[in-house]
């Protein structure tokens, strides 16, 4: 395509889930926050890893395990220096995996915070269609649907006319993506030949440029 205006939009969520545990302090559930700690056990060579929690009413401490029992050789090197480094990047992107919350407390709140950083790809002269490339490296909560209104300035409603009349596609390895959390590698993809105010209204909020 020679018409475009392409963009990638990188999303960065910024408040991890928060499970809700049974806690010995407070002798009930309540929801408990990552302390961005990790807790290490050697035995041998063997190694248990743990991402340590806090209460959000009293600050009672709850281990997550990360892994258990764990062979030092069998450890990928650079896990294994973030972890012994507590590095903050790595036990933040950890604080967001969902999997092993799920398994271990009755619930998760998840949110939709989240910074966006936004960058012009590729700028055809006259251009009538608007490519959105998403990438997210911390697994985010937030739905399609609701990213395109918020940073576009669109109702959901307008939103989902515009899918249905042909105008809007989102490709995704995934079925219904507009109602799905984002995933990295979604592109977004909108006609916007029938819209005089492309260069004044869309392109502003595509690229993070002046109003």
């Amino acid at each position: 395509m020679c018409n475009i205006l392409q963009v990638q939009w990188t999303l960065i969520p910024t408040k991890p889930p928060q499970p809700w545990i049974a806690c010995s302090g407070c002798s009930g559930l309540r929801a408990f926050q990552s302390s961005g700690k990790i807790r290490l056990n050697a035995n041998g060579r063997k190694l248990d890893a743990w991402l340590i929690y806090k209460c959000l009413v009293c600050e009672k401490t709850w281990n997550r395990p990360i892994f258990g029992r764990q062979n030092v050789r069998d450890i990928n090197p650079d896990t294994l220096a973030a972890l012994q480094s507590n590095d903050p990047e790595w036990v933040r992107a950890e604080a967001f995996n969902l999997d092993p919350l799920k398994r271990k407390a009755q619930r998760v709140d998840e949110f939709d915070d989240y910074a966006i950083e936004k960058a012009t790809l590729r700028e055809a002269e006259g251009w009538t269609k608007l490519v959105i490339d998403l990438a997210t490296p911390i697994p985010t909560s937030i739905r399609l649907d609701r990213l395109l209104a918020s940073e576009l300035k669109i109702s959901r409603s307008r939103l989902q006319k515009l899918n249905e009349d042909g105008f809007l596609q989102a490709t995704s390895d995934r079925a219904n993506a507009m109602r799905r959390h984002i995933k990295t590698g979604t592109v977004v993809i909108i006609d916007l030949s029938n819209e005089a105010d492309r260069e004044q209204s869309w392109k502003p909020l595509a690229t993070s440029g002046p109003l």
